[in-house]
């Protein structure tokens, strides 16, 4: 049941925004075309006088649906936050008042017209009511390395129940076959035992965690809070319940048979570093093909890491290891040489202290190396050859035995892991440019997958070490407890975390066209059996992407869908203006609306107006949720109503994408390529729309950026509708 609304505006005068407003001018459009009599405005909105005399009007007149116009919704969000009420926040500091010089001419006009759009928008919106459904806290931890222990732990600690599925019989990982590993405490220069051994026995001892070895997930379905995950262990089945998941299936070694340039298959005594790490907890370091210990031992970086035929990323934990196993060989026998060929040595962090460690040792030598060949040598000896060296020089080194650095590959690139019966496949996406990987590396986003409630740690996510990977467990866990939290309270789980509407879609005019299930980037909507879709709205973000995708435009939200957005823009003065009552070479007034993501374009407006650059005046900017949620139908409403133009501002898409819905920027981009048919229709041309890629950085490009675009519709002429 809809609220009876009583409106209210509450006009802020601080921050320079009364000096360069007229308040007696805002009053009588407010009143005249936004039809709201209550008007209040205050010195400073957000002081404590200020929300009081708000909450008083709230508490005795009954106001339930406010107009704020102040500054930017991006700041003083608790201050102007009233349970219970509809609040549209309308931006006059940072998008009227701060982007224009003293006594501009258009300060009023755009003002009044950020108000009067800000009122219609509030009264389409409705109240949000929590999407509530039932909802198990379990947390399942797919993986028993350091990052899975991890993440079990922390969240057992927070008291909430966990099951723990590794697919091997022992807890641990490769963290748990390491003869030592690298320091992780100060001075950092003496190896260690591994961290994981001790990680494991927390995890068994521990109350709230269920251990399930020699197991695996045959199939996972539903959505956050409402999973149902079934576990094979040994050939019996049992399906549970589970609110999110943390994968942290670990990482295997790259086939070094694919190395054969490197000498892999050319002898016995060619190894990996897993086999060297394999021999020196075994006891002692051996030449396979004679049992004799060796008394010169290169090692070899980069064995297909950072190489395009390969793997093209760094694999991390290489250059410590070696650094690392090159001390075995000293340990061991103390006139042996251990000889490390770089491309670069990457020891990040305090990881840099055990690198200078290893330096000091007479008996490890360093050398910057692209390494051609390595072959057999006289007397069972193997012969490396390398170039390009810090020397200048090629060289040839003879040796007893040659290690291989090989990288590391998630497992997840042969195996789904989760196997989630899902529309849109078994396992998670992947990254673009890197396979394998968990697609879960947002700038903003680490852990947090294209699958809501499914989140990546550890090696699946990116290459790292154990230090790393126990961090990422930890940062995982958080990200399940927050979305089983979130969805209990029936709210978006991230980025919109506070959002408590959802997509409430008109059915009786689907069409079932599909573009909505296809354009979802978060797997949100399924079809049954008849091609209809419907929504798993668990697994929504809030982004509107299907909003923006459906040609019927019936997906709504409570503050959000085709009508609000359209009465916003309806909302905009557009001048009348009589051409023949112009003077010669006057330009008639010019009126462009501008759609801005909230996530990268609004905060790069703001941040132009905290550096006070001039923005043009002529452009009124809307904020939507994402430019995935954008509808066509928005151009064809702007455009009848007069507006001579409208510039899109979204975020940066690509392999380095920064949208925080993922593909929003791209589908957007798509979607206007049919765009010239549209105009076309109205008799109008394509220029007077226009989509540009906007970081929050840049923030510095938008005075020419803007200026550019109307340059260009004022080119182009007024919108012939204007004025019908």
């Amino acid at each position: 049941m809809e609220m009876e609304k009583k409106f209210g505006v509450y006009l802020c005068k601080g921050c320079g925004i009364g000096e360069a407003v007229k308040s007696e001018s805002m009053h009588k459009a407010i009143k005249k075309e936004a039809k709201i009599q209550h008007i209040k405005e205050h010195d400073i909105l957000c002081s404590p006088e200020g929300l009081a005399m708000i909450k008083e009007d709230i508490a005795n007149e009954g106001i339930n649906s406010l107009v704020i116009a102040a500054c930017s919704p991006r700041v003083k969000y608790d201050e102007f936050d009233f349970p219970g009420c509809i609040v549209e926040r309308c931006n006059i500091r940072e998008q009227v008042v701060w982007i224009q010089p003293p006594g501009g001419e258009e300060i009023q006009s755009m003002a009044e017209d950020y108000v009067r759009m800000g009122a219609a928008r509030m009264k389409k919106s409705d109240l949000p009511e929590p999407y509530q459904t039932e909802c198990d806290k379990t947390i399942l931890v797919i993986g028993g390395g350091m990052a899975g222990l991890s993440a079990a732990l922390h969240a057992a600690n927070h008291d909430y129940d966990v099951v723990l599925v590794e697919k091997e019989q022992e807890l641990g990982g490769f963290g748990a076959k390491l003869h030592k590993a690298t320091p992780s405490s100060y001075p950092y220069t003496t190896l260690q035992d591994s961290p994981v051994l001790a990680k494991i026995k927390e995890v068994t001892a521990h109350p709230k965690i269920r251990v399930m070895t020699g197991s695996t997930v045959v199939k996972s379905e539903g959505q956050p809070g409402l999973l149902d995950v079934t576990v094979s262990t040994n050939g019996n089945e049992e399906t549970m319940s589970i609110g999110a998941m943390v994968l942290a299936a670990g990482w295997k070694p790259y086939d070094a048979a694919k190395l054969d340039k490197l000498g892999s298959g050319v002898s016995p005594d060619v190894i990996t570093n897993v086999q060297m790490e394999e021999m020196a907890k075994a006891g002692k370091i051996l030449r396979p093909s004679d049992g004799k210990a060796p008394e010169a031992v290169v090692f070899i970086q980069c064995a297909g890491s950072r190489d395009p035929e390969h793997l093209p990323y760094c694999s991390d934990f290489c250059c410590a290891a070696s650094l690392k196993q090159a001390l075995y060989v000293r340990q061991q026998n103390p006139n042996a040489v251990a000889m490390i060929l770089y491309k670069d040595i990457r020891t990040p962090g305090q990881t840099e202290l055990f690198y200078k460690e290893a330096q000091s040792d007479a008996g490890v030598m360093l050398t910057k190396a692209e390494v051609t060949g390595v072959g057999l040598a006289p007397g069972g000896k193997l012969k490396v050859s390398a170039t390009d060296t810090l020397l200048g020089q090629n060289i040839a080194i003879e040796a007893d035995l040659v290690v291989l650095a090989t990288g590391l590959v998630p497992n997840t690139v042969d195996d789904p892991i989760i196997n989630l019966e899902y529309r849109q496949g078994p396992g998670l996406p992947e990254t673009e440019v890197y396979n394998g990987f968990a697609d879960s590396n947002f700038i903003c986003f680490p852990y947090e997958t294209r699958r809501t409630g499914i989140y990546a740690a550890g090696a699946v996510r990116q290459p790292m070490g154990l230090a790393m990977a126990a961090d990422d467990g930890v940062g995982a866990a958080c990200k399940a407890v927050q979305a089983v939290e979130h969805i209990a309270a029936g709210m978006a789980v991230h980025p919109r975390a506070w959002d408590e509407t959802f997509p409430d879609p008109f059915m009786q005019r689907c069409t079932s066209c599909k573009r909505c299930t296809e354009e979802c980037p978060f797997g949100a909507i399924e079809e049954d059996e008849k091609g209809t879709p419907f929504f798993k709205i668990n697994r929504c973000r809030r982004c509107g992407t299907c909003m923006g995708a459906c040609p019927e435009r019936i997906v709504f939200f409570k503050d959000l869908n085709v009508d609000i957005i359209g009465s916003t823009i309806k909302g905009m003065e557009v001048p009348e203006v009589d051409e023949d009552e112009l003077e010669e070479g006057e330009t008639p007034p010019f009126r462009v609306i501008g759609m801005i993501c909230e996530n990268d374009a609004m905060p790069a407006l703001d941040a132009a107006a905290l550096h006070r650059l001039t923005l043009n005046p002529l452009i009124r900017f809307i904020p939507i949720r994402c430019l995935g949620s954008f509808n066509m139908e928005w151009i064809k409403i702007a455009l009848n109503a007069g507006i001579d133009g409208m510039i899109l501002l979204g975020c940066k898409y690509g392999d380095d994408y920064q949208c925080h819905f993922v593909k929003g920027s791209e589908l957007c981009a798509y979607r206007m390529t049919k765009l010239s048919e549209t105009l076309d229709k109205l008799g109008l041309e394509s220029d007077r729309v226009q989509q540009f890629e906007i970081a929050i950085s840049e923030f510095d490009k938008l005075p020419g950026l803007l200026d550019d675009f109307v340059a260009r519709v004022i080119e182009i002429g007024p919108n012939p509708f204007k004025g019908l």
